[in-house]
């Protein structure tokens, strides 16, 4: 199934441009605070919603911490991460080691690719420190 190219809605540019304006990754949550007081205010039900849709058309990139909370940015933005499994913190990683990498036409199954993410999960420096005292 093609990406869908229809232009995004009034709401959906909003959280485009909440997450473009941001420096860094976005919860659901946020963005609802974000535009609360403004014109374009939305129910958090709305925004997880439109969400989900910018995602599904390949412009928004999703990722789950370890918490469970998913955090959101646009897919131009190349973000990966290493992820401490123990505290949650997350460390950006400069630059992305697949980004030149292609998939073999014959494994590709006519699949369409949008993005793609990359995490790493393990135990940050602090963490390890901790785990050496008990």
């Amino acid at each position: 199934m093609p990406v869908d190219q229809r232009q995004p809605t009034l709401r959906q540019n909003q959280l485009l441009k909440e997450l473009r304006g941001c420096c860094d990754e976005m919860s659901g949550q946020q963005l609802y605070r974000a535009l609360q007081d403004s014109p374009y205010a939305m129910g958090l039900a709305t925004v997880y919603r439109n969400l989900r849709q910018l995602q599904q058309r390949g412009l928004v990139r999703c990722r789950h911490l370890p918490t469970g909370e998913a955090l959101y940015a646009p897919v131009e933005r190349d973000l990966h991460h290493l992820t401490c499994v123990d505290c949650g913190k997350t460390l950006p990683i400069e630059h992305c080691p697949l980004h030149n990498l292609s998939i073999p036409q014959e494994q590709s199954h006519n699949f369409q690719l949008i993005f793609h993410t990359l995490e790493f999960f393990g135990h940050c420096e602090s963490c390890q420190k901790d785990q050496t005292l008990t």
